[in-house]
């Protein structure tokens, strides 16, 4: 009895090792990580805490620290940053931002890019994404969008759900770094696939953030108080966790953006650009457009503000 137990713990002591080395072989691609908003950072976070090896680059250098302490490397540049890695991944802010990130005079292109892989995770126009997968191509590199559904909480909980365009066998290599930070990464097709399926999403929160403001709004103005019907829709048939977690800021009046209003102007914008032209969009993008100028930076239901004016 006491040589099987033996054996048990050693097989036992065996498979620990063996789980611990292919864990460490998984982990072995070197990442760089361009931006760190308030997505970006969490979504790091994610894989330095899975042992990746991350190095990363932002324009304000004072975003760096709290990576650098968890043990991320810091690039000067984004040239330096490619050179130094085997899968880089974007999240920026818009089409004008992945200009700059890849063409600038120290971006990703001024280095040498044969067998990389580029992520851009930003939500950008499918446009930009083709013209930088051709682009990509060109320079013997890969590139995937793989925009994010999902805001800083669960970037912060690794559980965004991810969409991909571009190359499937690319694709199905780094899945296991996108599922570091998501609950789910699909493909959907080619290059420039992975922004339309995340303007879609975003025109419907859109339309969410919108009717949500508008209910509260007419709710209150017939005497009927915001928490007392928050209540009401979050135990009832139409509840779910958006309004949840925006009737908590409108009742706390509290703004801070989790996602900036003016980013979902942006949004609303880019969705027309390619097509997006119906009853509710066009409301939703005139209503958002007002509330712009003076709520712009604040949280995304701040709409509230202007339909309350």
């Amino acid at each position: 009895m006491m040589s099987f137990l033996r054996l048990i713990n050693n097989l036992s002591f065996f498979f620990g090792t063996f789980v611990y080395h292919k864990n460490e072989e998984m982990n072995t691609q070197k990442i760089g990580w361009i931006g760190l908003g308030n997505m970006g950072i969490p979504m790091a976070e994610q894989l330095i805490k899975a042992d990746y090896a991350v190095t990363v680059y932002n324009r304000s250098k004072d975003k760096e620290a709290v990576l650098k302490e968890m043990g991320a490397s810091i690039a000067e540049t984004p040239k330096d940053l490619v050179a130094a890695t085997d899968v880089v991944i974007v999240m920026v802010t818009d089409d004008v931002a992945i200009e700059q990130v890849f063409k600038g005079d120290d971006g990703l292109f001024s280095a040498e890019n044969a067998g990389k892989i580029i992520i851009n995770m930003s939500t950008v126009s499918p446009s930009i994404s083709k013209e930088m997968a051709a682009l990509c191509q060109d320079k013997g590199s890969i590139y995937l969008d793989a925009p994010v559904s999902g805001s800083v909480k669960q970037a912060e909980t690794g559980q965004l759900v991810i969409m991909v365009g571009g190359d499937e066998t690319a694709f199905n290599e780094v899945k296991p770094i996108l599922e570091k930070m998501g609950k789910m990464a699909v493909r959907l097709g080619e290059a420039g696939v992975g922004n339309v399926a995340k303007l879609a999403i975003n025109s419907l929160l859109a339309l969410y953030t919108q009717g949500l403001a508008e209910t509260v709004v007419f709710a209150n103005q017939q005497g009927i108080k915001t928490e007392d019907l928050l209540n009401l829709i979050n135990n009832g048939a139409i509840a779910n966790v958006f309004t949840k977690i925006k009737g908590y800021v409108i009742v706390a009046d509290n703004y801070k953006p989790a996602f900036a209003l003016k980013h979902i102007v942006k949004d609303l914008n880019l969705a027309k650009a390619i097509g997006l032209d119906l009853p509710l969009a066009k409301t939703a993008r005139n209503t958002f457009e007002a509330a712009a100028a003076n709520y712009g930076e604040e949280d995304l239901i701040a709409v509230i503000k202007q339909l309350k004016a």
